[in-house]
C-alpha cells in the first residue's frame, strides 16, 4: 500500500513537473520566437553556404524567401520592433487594452511561427509546385501595400518596422524567382493566375483571418512593454494619449 501511494505521488509529481516545464518553455518561446527565428536564419545561411549543391536552384530561391520572412519578423518584433503598438494603437485605434487587442502575444506567435513557417517550408519541400511557390513569393511582395503605404500614412512616417525587409529582401528575391520561372518556362498561365490571386488571399489566411478569430480583450497573453514598443515609441505613446 505504501509503495502504491509512493508510486502514485511520484507519477503525479512527474506529470506536474512536465506540465510546468512546458508552460515555462511556452512562456519563453512566446516572448522570444522572433529571436529564435534569427538563429534559424543564421543556421540556414550556413546550410545554403556549405551545402547549396544539395538543393535545386529553385529550392535555394525559396529558402532565401523563407529567410527574408525571418528577417521581416525580426524587424517587426525585435529590432527596431514595435509593430504591436503600431498595429493596435496607430492602425486600429485601440485605447482600452492596446497591449492585448487586437494583436496579442499568443496570436502573433501562432500565425508567425506555426502558420507562416509551415506555409514557407512546404514551398521548399515541393519546389516543383510552381503555383504554390508563386503564392509564397507573392505573399512577401504584397506586404508593400501595408508596410509601404498604409502603415506609413497612419504613422505619418517614411518608415515602419517591416518595410526595409520587404523592399530589400522580399521584392528582390520575388523578382528573381519570377524571372527564373519565366526564362525556364516552368509555369503555365494558370500558375501565374493562381499565384497572383493566392498571394493576396494568403494575407487573409495567414494574417487578417487569425487576427480576427483570435482577438480577445481578455486574453491572458498581453505584450510586454519590450514587445509592445520599439520604433517611434514617443510618438506612439503620445498618439495613445490623444486617442484616450
Amino acid at each position: 500500500m505504501v509503495d502504491d501511494w509512493y508510486t502514485r505521488d511520484y507519477l503525479v509529481y512527474i506529470v506536474v513537473f512536465e506540465q510546468r516545464k512546458g508552460l515555462i518553455f511556452m512562456k519563453f518561446y512566446r516572448r522570444n520566437w522572433y529571436y529564435i527565428g534569427g538563429i534559424i536564419f543564421v543556421a540556414l545561411a550556413y546550410i545554403v553556404g556549405f551545402w547549396r549543391n544539395d538543393f535545386s536552384q529553385i529550392q535555394l530561391i525559396l529558402i532565401y524567401s523563407y529567410m527574408a520572412m525571418l528577417v521581416h519578423q525580426f524587424e517587426e518584433y525585435g529590432l527596431p520592433g514595435g509593430f504591436p503598438s503600431i498595429f493596435n494603437i496607430v492602425c486600429c485605434g485601440e485605447k482600452e487594452v492596446p497591449e492585448n487587442y487586437p494583436l496579442n502575444a499568443n496570436q502573433v506567435m501562432i500565425n508567425n511561427v506555426f502558420m507562416a513557417y509551415t506555409f514557407y517550408i512546404l514551398a521548399i519541400i515541393f519546389p516543383n509546385t510552381i503555383w504554390y511557390g508563386l503564392i509564397t513569393i507573392g505573399q512577401g511582395m504584397v506586404q508593400i501595400v501595408n508596410h509601404g503605404f498604409y502603415n506609413n500614412i497612419k504613422l505619418k512616417s517614411w518608415y515602419n518596422p517591416g518595410l526595409a525587409s520587404v523592399l530589400l529582401l522580399h521584392w528582390p528575391v520575388g523578382i528573381y524567382y519570377i524571372w527564373y520561372v519565366m526564362v525556364n518556362n516552368l509555369a503555365t498561365p494558370m500558375d501565374y493566375m493562381i499565384g497572383f490571386i493566392g498571394a493576396f488571399a494568403s494575407t487573409i489566411v495567414l494574417w487578417l483571418g487569425p487576427v480576427r478569430i483570435l482577438r480577445n480583450k481578455q486574453s491572458k497573453y498581453p505584450f510586454t512593454e519590450q514587445q509592445m514598443y520599439g520604433y517611434d515609441e514617443k510618438k506612439i505613446r503620445q498618439m495613445k494619449k490623444d486617442i484616450s
